[in-house]
């Protein structure tokens, strides 16, 4: 008789896989009857999501077996409980939907709670199942990412497998399907609107997930959150989640990698003021604080941080309690201590922008003084090659990088007339006007500022003249109709500097492109008139006296 028993047991265990495609197709059936419930409708939500939870686990089981059954007991008894708990579900949806529900609403609120309490456990148990190694070969396989150009459909059904690996995987089921859901928001933003708007809970697991104690797992939840925080529209489902303070947690324990794309995500989410408040609210700006003094941070986790800061200094009262808590002597050492370029050119420009606009802070910093203004600081840096490296990264560097380095020049170019010589010594006139024309309009503000600063020296002048290029190329970016050139008052302040000297005068007098001078003088722009009144005062009288009185 024992034996007997022991058979039909094993039969049932070799039905496994039917028995999980039937429960699976019953939790899936029940998720679309709930939708028809129209009594206490947010209950229901939440009873639909645990069984969506629930259903995603099992389809991830059912549809990954690959010898044809699972031989469990354990199995084997959950699903007989998930299936009962179905048909328990199913008739409550009934009763929910008719008239009279015995006990009245607050009995119905209390059945639900129940349901949903039950749906909890089996969750749980299915996790404890596939950590038992039951389910090892469903859980070793992850489905494809789809192709390029690929259906929504197909998409988030990915995304869908994954979320579901990442409910009730075993450590290494979860590790390949985060890796796998970074690479995928890096291929296509289409998978970012699938995590947030299309996927039950999406936000808040990936929020959760920062906190796991697996450097590598964490290092993934803080890439993928990095990407995501990168859409505007997408960055206050992320807030809500609760994001902040567990990046927070990543700055303050993580390993380097985890702490850089957690500041990264953090530069992202602070560019809204509103979130730097949340970000300080948290200790944010105390944890950033102490990876830019600890010494062994390195170069991206210190450039990824002072970014952050950069953007938290943007609210006064965060950038005085920054001041109290040693930023300036802190970004004061990088500077001295810390010989690459990146880190002096973040150091720079966070000082820069902490002293920028509050006279008070601006005396603790005291930047000028101990860094730009005095010549023995400036022949220290020339000493060190540090405008060497500034110009390097002016003339290659990207365009971020690019525009770092032009601030730091132009804080550097604006010391004395010494420090002016030695930039056009070096090189710095033609690179600062191959910038005029490019992409971005704060690096061509900001070369046109520099050149104009650099040609008030007349060595510089004289430099700048030699090459007709040069004037013709200010000319020629005076096009009135041009709404991508450079404001016009640095280009007309630099051929101003250049009427001062006589081969200047001629030069801009002879040029093929005086005539967007003078049409910018005929619509009354003061400097311009300036300009061509003080070539019609010398040689170039005859030329220009019928068109311009005294």
């Amino acid at each position: 008789m024992k034996e007997e028993e022991e058979e039909k047991l094993q039969k049932s265990y070799l039905t496994g896989d039917e028995d999980l495609r039937r429960a699976s197709q019953l939790v899936d059936s029940l998720i679309s009857s709930s939708y028809s419930v129209r009594t206490l409708p947010m209950k229901w939500r939440v009873i639909r999501e645990k069984l969506e939870q629930l259903h995603s686990g099992l389809t991830v089981a059912a549809g990954g077996n690959q010898e044809g059954s699972y031989n469990s007991s354990a199995l084997a008894e959950l699903l007989r409980d998930i299936v009962s708990m179905a048909a328990e579900t199913q008739a409550l949806a009934h009763r929910c939907s008719e008239e009279g529900y015995s006990g009245g609403k607050l009995q119905m609120r209390s059945d639900l709670d129940v349901i949903a309490s039950k749906i909890d456990l089996q969750i749980k148990r299915l996790g404890e199942v596939y950590a038992s190694g039951i389910l090892t070969d469903a859980q070793a396989i992850i489905v494809s990412r789809p192709s390029a150009g690929a259906s929504r459909e197909d998409m988030r059904f990915y995304v869908k497998d994954l979320f579901s690996r990442l409910r009730i995987g075993d450590s290494e089921m979860r590790d390949r399907a985060i890796a796998a859901l970074a690479e995928a928001l890096h291929e296509d933003d289409k998978y970012a609107r699938i995590v947030v708007l299309e996927t039950d809970d999406g936000v808040g697991l990936l929020v959760r997930l920062l906190d796991s104690r697996a450097a590598g797992f964490q290092e993934e939840a803080a890439e993928a959150v990095s990407v995501i925080a990168g859409f505007d529209s997408y960055k206050g489902a992320l807030i809500t989640a609760g994001v902040i303070a567990s990046l927070i947690r990543v700055l303050e324990t993580g390993t380097d990698v985890g702490r850089s794309r957690a500041a990264r995500a953090l530069r992202k989410l602070t560019e809204n003021s509103d979130n730097a408040w949340s970000v300080s609210a948290h200790g944010g700006v105390t944890a950033l604080l102490n990876i830019c003094r600890d010494a062994g941070s390195g170069e991206e986790l210190i450039t990824s941080t002072s970014r952050v800061l950069r953007n938290l200094s943007s609210v006064s009262e965060i950038r005085r309690f920054m001041v109290e808590q040693g930023a300036v002597s802190i970004f004061l050492n990088i500077l001295r201590s810390r010989n690459k370029e990146p880190f002096q050119i973040q150091a720079i420009e966070f000082l820069h922008t902490l002293a920028s606009d509050d006279e008070a802070i601006k005396e603790k910093v005291a930047i000028d003084t101990l860094c730009f203004s005095s010549a023995s600081a400036m022949s220290s840096l020339a000493a060190h090659g540090f405008l060497d490296r500034i110009l390097f990264y002016v003339k290659n560097g990207e365009p971020s990088t690019q525009e770092l380095a032009l601030k730091a020049a132009l804080r550097l170019g604006t010391s004395t007339d010494e420090t002016k010589k030695t930039m056009g010594d070096m090189g710095f006139i033609p690179a600062l006007i191959s910038l005029l024309e490019t992409k971005s309009f704060d690096v061509r503000e900001m070369a046109a500022e520099l050149l104009c600063g650099l040609v008030s020296v007349q060595r510089n002048r004289r430099r700048f003249i030699q090459e007709d290029y040069n004037i013709n190329r200010v000319l020629q970016l005076l096009t009135p109709d041009d709404e991508k050139s450079v404001s016009k008052k640095f280009l007309l302040s630099i051929l101003i500097s250049l009427t001062e000297n006589h081969s200047g005068r001629r030069k801009i007098a002879a040029s093929g492109y005086m005539k967007n001078l003078e049409k910018l003088a005929e619509t009354d722009v003061v400097d311009a008139k300036k300009i061509v009144k003080k070539l019609s005062g010398n040689k170039l009288r005859n030329i220009f006296s019928g068109l311009w009185g005294s």
